[in-house]
């Protein structure tokens, strides 16, 4: 029996996962412009060489004032000076004056508060202000968001707006960080044609690769399609050997079943670094891992039936993205629900069937459940995980969920 055709004993989703977490590893940090870092995570410790505000300033349009001043409210004071933000003029109050200041602007020696402009005439030679003040009133203090020498950022931070927010205002230009993995997406299938073209018969539009780039995607990796491969295992080849120069990990789709023309398994059979499994599972028994190349890159090779293949990505493509960009490795998020009808699964294999979850805590089971049907997919925003051990449920069980 030829190493393609050999039936493996099944094995268990869990097995599965923690060959492919063992098998991968963490990218290498590179450094990178802000402006192209967002997404990636951080492989450095940031700190902050001053203090965040560095100077104390106005945290509103109004006037600087020593709070005693106007204490007996309402008062009319002399205006001495306008302060802007950016001003760097170095100004003083001394008692009974007040000067002028916007938001941002740096406070002047003497003032101990700032008068919003709304409590106030508006005066510019002269101002009235109608209420008192108390000290700090609207005023951001120097060091009162981050002091010196604060770590603002931990390794292994994911980087998001707010993150590269934070490094721009600690005067990071550049930062080090693990990258995006870079994810290649290979669709086998002679039946498979490019969108937007005609269908011949016995044709169909291919899907997977669109799905599992916007997938690749939301996980916070970098996403390339590499097109279609027809039923050939010397085509595939050659399209995976141009493919790894800019691959961190290749994903293909279809060719791993027990059937003839099943390119995938032909090509990466003989190479001995890719093996092919039944795992206990339903949609995705089918399920293909290993390394290629020269750098030894990942290779998922995931069943071609479109909800076996998003469902294989959920379970085992998204951990190992996460440890690729240095982040923890998790068990997937499931959430608790209560299902609004009874449950079928095959016994000893886990089943993920697609549900719509609500806000109130229950889950509705779509009404196809097929792995080609992708519209049903589409109309659910959940996955519903019955365990091995378990064939049936009934209405009002309560169930573990991923979110979709």
């Amino acid at each position: 029996m030829s190493e393609t055709s050999r039936v493996s004993p099944m094995r268990s989703v869990d097995e599965h996962l923690a060959e492919i977490l063992r098998t991968v590893r963490v990218l290498a940090p590179l450094e990178l412009e802000l402006d192209h870092a967002l997404g990636t995570t951080l492989a450095e410790e940031v700190l902050s060489p001053i203090p965040l505000p560095p100077f104390d300033n106005s945290a509103m349009d109004g006037y600087a004032v020593r709070a005693e001043d106007v204490r007996q409210a309402p008062v009319t004071l002399p205006v001495i000076d306008d302060v802007a933000a950016g001003d760097g003029r170095m100004l003083v109050i001394g008692p009974g004056m007040v000067t002028r200041i916007m938001t941002g602007a740096p406070l002047p020696v003497g003032a101990d508060a700032v008068v919003p402009v709304e409590w106030t005439d508006g005066g510019t030679a002269r101002v009235t202000i109608s209420r008192p003040v108390q000290e700090r009133h609207a005023i951001r203090r120097a060091g009162e968001d981050v002091h010196a020498g604060d770590v603002v950022l931990p390794v292994g931070t994911a980087i998001g707006p707010a993150q590269l927010g934070v490094l721009a205002g600690v005067g990071r230009r550049r930062v080090l960080v693990r990258p995006r993995p870079r994810v290649v997406v290979i669709s086998t299938g002679a039946e498979l044609v490019e969108p937007g073209t005609p269908l011949g018969t016995g044709q169909i539009w291919e899907s997977n690769s669109y799905a599992l780039i916007a997938a690749v995607r939301e996980a916070g990796g970098q996403g390339y399609r590499a097109g279609i491969v027809a039923d050939d295992a010397t085509r595939f080849l050659d399209q995976l050997d141009a493919q790894l120069l800019r691959a961190d990990v290749v994903i293909t789709s279809g060719g791993v079943s027990m059937g003839a023309y099943e390119p995938v398994k032909e090509a990466l059979g003989p190479l001995g670094t890719v093996r092919f499994d039944r795992v206990a599972m339903q949609p995705g028994m089918p399920q293909g891992f290993g390394v290629v190349g020269e750098d030894q890159v990942p290779l998922f090779a995931l069943p071609g039936n479109p909800v076996s293949s998003f469902v294989s990505f959920m379970v085992f493509v998204r951990p190992a993205l996460r440890k690729m960009r240095g982040l923890p490795v998790e068990p997937t998020r499931t959430v608790r629900a209560v299902t609004t009808s009874a449950l079928r699964s095959p016994q000893g294999k886990r089943s993920h069937l697609r549900g719509v979850l609500t806000a109130d805590g229950a889950v509705a089971p779509v009404q196809r459940q097929g792995s080609h049907q992708f519209a049903a997919l589409a109309a659910a925003n959940a996955l519903i995980v019955v365990p091995e051990d378990v064939t049936e449920l009934p209405e009002g069980a309560t169930v573990e969920v991923i979110p979709l």
